[in-house]
């Protein structure tokens, strides 16, 4: 049953409210940084004549119209995962606008958990999506591939859809992610869900033989195919990096590592001048899949979509979060450290994408895409902002959230008086590292602790990828 307990007060939701040159409580979408120019807002319910589009333009009170009652959605949105970021995103904003949310939770710890499940729009399903036929099998259930013992909740899967005409999913590495995909697939159309959208992503081998595969990606991929398979009315999501990855925590691939200096480093083994696609999955997943399902299926069927709003090489992203951290940020080309426990499938899924965006590679031009496809990476920014006009930039990513986060997960480098910083020209600053660098894995590392999981009040749960 839903929860009626109030929802905790938190000083670090995804949308903000900000005065406009009338001195209005409005939001303003920023510029895209990739077309240098302001993009008008096509939503509007009103016609260029109308009187309340007058209204907005002079704010002159003789044009206002009698008060008139907003319609509340009336379906439910059936979404697994429910702690993960675009999951979370979603809810905030579907339960905002009035529809209900029916959610599975691995379960209740954290805050975004608490949240999620104190919202009285929202009817939580605590479980996981997996079984383990012997209760004392402990063992690591996250690897690409068959896990034999290791059972699909079929149960809680079909209980989710009860009443859902709707459905947003996005697939994690906990059990066969395979097998539960085509589960959940397959539950959603015995119910008749009536728009099912998937977040998916490539297998690049798909594209180019001699590309390797991402195993976790690999398996979003085989799932897409699935569900286009069994003819569901699905649209497919393709997101970007997410902003909200970096942390000065000394986790893979998308550590901001804080430096003695009060600096920060980002080592990882892109090209420092190929474009990457980037997107902060709790301000703009939520608003962007609520558009998906207000234009419905007639528009989005069989769609596949780039959701990300900017597009941005290493040395420009760097830049940007440098602008908006008030720091110098340094990105530095080189393999990725492992420094704390991680699970067996995302191990698997650095290595291999370690293979694919290959240190050898001096070329950015040879760097594969991001989403396999480069048809759907020149699509950056324009599929997301054709869904949504008012995404939070990487840099003010920075300069408003990078801080919250980092104290919530135990960082005090933001109440350090550092000076006045030095900021010209130092994202510029590329270093390439010999691949065979000391302490790679880190396995003798005394920070390998007991595992990858974001600690403090922001998230306690491993999901934080999701």
């Amino acid at each position: 049953m839903p929860s009626t307990n109030p929802i905790p007060i938190r000083t670090d939701l995804p949308f903000r409210p900000a005065p406009n040159e009338n001195g209005n409580t409005a939001f303003s979408p920023k510029s895209s940084a990739a077309h240098g120019t302001r993009h008008k807002h096509t939503r509007s319910s009103y016609s260029e004549n109308s009187p309340l589009t007058a209204v907005s333009r002079n704010n002159s009170l003789s044009f206002r119209p009698l008060k008139r009652s907003t319609p509340s959605p009336d379906k439910t949105i059936a979404v697994i995962n429910a702690s993960g970021r675009q999951a979370a995103s979603l809810i905030r904003i579907a339960t905002a606008v009035g529809y209900k949310v029916r959610a599975q939770l691995r379960n209740l710890e954290g805050v975004i958990a608490t949240e999620v499940a104190t919202n009285p729009n929202v009817q939580v399903f605590v479980g996981e999506l997996y079984l383990r036929n012997k209760p004392d099998d402990n063992r690591d259930v996250t690897a690409h591939g068959p896990l034999p013992g290791i059972l699909v909740n079929h149960a809680l899967i079909s209980q989710l859809f009860n009443g859902a005409q709707l459905a947003f999913i996005n697939t994690t590495f906990y059990g066969n992610e395979i097998q539960i995909g085509e589960a959940i697939a397959d539950a959603a159309k015995r119910a008749g869900v009536q728009h099912y959208v998937y977040s998916s992503m490539p297998d690049h081998a798909a594209y180019n033989p001699e590309w390797p595969s991402l195993p976790l990606w690999a398996a979003k991929h085989e799932v897409e195919n699935y569900v286009r398979k069994i003819g569901l009315p699905a649209t497919f999501v393709y997101t970007g990096i997410y902003n909200n990855n970096f942390t000065s925590l000394l986790y893979p691939l998308f550590c901001m590592e804080l430096q003695p200096d009060g600096s920060f480093v980002w080592q990882a083994p892109f090209h420092p001048h190929a474009k990457l696609p980037w997107l902060d999955a709790e301000h703009d997943v939520g608003p962007a899949i609520i558009q998906l399902f207000k234009d419905g299926p007639a528009k989005w069927n069989g769609k596949r979509i780039a959701l990300a709003y900017e597009y941005l090489t290493p040395i420009e992203a760097c830049g940007a979060f440098e602008q908006g951290v008030g720091r110098r940020v340094r990105y530095k080309r080189g393999p990725i450290k492992v420094t704390v426990k991680i699970p067996e499938g995302y191990r698997a899924q650095l290595e291999a994408l370690e293979k694919l965006w290959s240190l050898e590679n001096n070329d950015p031009e040879k760097q594969p895409p991001y989403f396999g496809d480069l048809e759907l990476d020149k699509r950056c920014p324009d599929d997301a902002l054709a869904l949504w006009e008012g995404p939070r930039g990487l840099e003010e990513y920075a300069r408003e959230i990078f801080p919250l986060e980092e104290e919530a997960n135990g960082m005090t480098w933001m109440f350090e008086d550092e000076g006045e910083p030095e900021l010209e020209g130092t994202a510029e600053e590329v270093e390439d590292v010999d691949n065979n660098e000391d302490g790679e894995d880190g396995e003798d590392d005394e920070s390998f602790d007991e595992g990858l999981v974001m600690r403090g009040l922001k998230r306690d749960e491993e999901s934080w990828l999701a």
